[in-house]
């Protein structure tokens, strides 16, 4: 019987290899064509993203993980806030873009970018993509000066991160300030979490000595680079754009400062406009207002009725929670509890 994959004939011969080759084949664009729906079903990405996700297959789900990550740092650095990243996580891998290009904006872009670089780093190092995993070039050489030696897994957040620059930056294809400020941001959020790799190490020697030592690098904690980038978000700089004389496009930042040209450090998160306030629903800003949102009536901080409601005072709910508490065990042979209650008030925003 003629075979359907082209050569014909048995297992052992020149046709075996050849229906083996055309069975590689076939899965090969099976798996492409899987690629190319998938890839051609996600929102928001721009053409060069696209042909990225249909060429890595295997890293577009790293990539909305890492963004995903970032996204729900987001939401649980700004939860006692007026704008609580709430508007994020909507129709794209990306989340719901920020039109203004305030404070809010820039954390976030520096959030996701680096969401996605630990996210592709950290799955390098657990060998779920092909093309990557440890450090090469921290393995084996050894440290004089501190008296160690690479070794184990470091972390290879060199190639997390020039993943991250070339897939989340390829969004960027305006060439205006607000461009210029969103990839600052996304380079400062990469560059703060490889300035905060730890590194760990690991004692050799008898009875527990540690005469020498192995040492590698490891990927931070997300919360603690969360953490980090609100403290950048809280000193964020204003900047304007400075346009050449050749044409109009801006060239690069500088400080908003009267007769200054000095450019934002590295790390810093920049903002071209002054935050809206956030008190009622905007889709333009990416406000959702703070109406039903609970308040601390005794508070001091941003979760204050008074400056979560905006002034327009709040409304207080009372609940009664019951449950059994203080239970004994008698001899012989039952329990006996008590009937507890606790009345409580919870406050929203009018």
């Amino acid at each position: 019987m003629e075979s359907r994959w082209g050569d014909g004939g048995g297992g052992g011969g020149v046709g075996g290899v050849g229906v083996v080759r055309d069975l590689i084949n076939y899965i090969y664009c099976i798996k492409n064509l899987r690629s190319n729906i998938i890839c051609s079903k996600i929102p928001g990405l721009a053409p060069r993203q696209r042909a990225i996700c249909q060429s890595r297959p295997d890293a577009i789900i790293v990539i909305g993980e890492g963004a995903q990550l970032g996204i729900n740092e987001c939401q649980f650095q700004f939860r006692y806030g007026r704008w609580n990243c709430s508007a994020l996580g909507e129709r794209t891998v990306f989340g719901k873009e920020l039109l203004v290009g305030s404070r809010e904006a820039a954390f976030t872009y520096a959030i996701i970018a680096a969401g996605v670089a630990h996210a592709i780093t950290a799955a390098c190092t657990q060998g779920k993509l092909g093309d990557c995993g440890c450090d090469k070039e921290k393995q084996g050489s050894y440290n004089q000066k501190e008296g160690w030696k690479w070794g184990g897994c470091s972390a290879d957040i060199r190639y997390g991160i020039g993943f991250s620059k070339v897939f989340v930056d390829a969004r960027e294809i305006k060439q205006n300030a607000r461009t210029l400020m969103n990839l600052h941001n996304n380079e400062a959020g990469r560059k703060i979490l490889e300035r905060n790799m730890p590194l760990e190490c690991k004692c050799h020697g008898v009875s527990g000595s540690c005469t020498t030592k192995t040492c590698w690098t490891t990927l931070p904690k997300f919360r603690e680079l969360g953490y980090v980038l609100k403290d950048k978000y809280n000193e964020a700089v204003q900047v304007e754009p400075v346009k050449t004389n050749r044409n109009k496009r801006p060239a690069f930042l500088k400080i908003k400062k009267p007769m200054s040209y000095r450019k934002p450090m590295g790390t810093d998160l920049v903002y071209i406009e002054r935050s809206p306030n956030y008190c009622e629903e905007d889709p333009i800003t990416g406000s959702v207002g703070t109406q039903g949102r609970m308040c601390n009536k005794t508070s001091l901080q941003n979760n204050s009725c008074d400056l979560m409601c905006c002034g327009r005072g709040y409304n207080t709910h009372q609940y009664s929670r019951i449950w059994q508490c203080n239970c004994k065990f008698h001899w012989c042979c039952y329990v006996k509890c008590n009937t507890c209650s606790e009345r409580t008030e919870v406050y929203t925003c009018k």
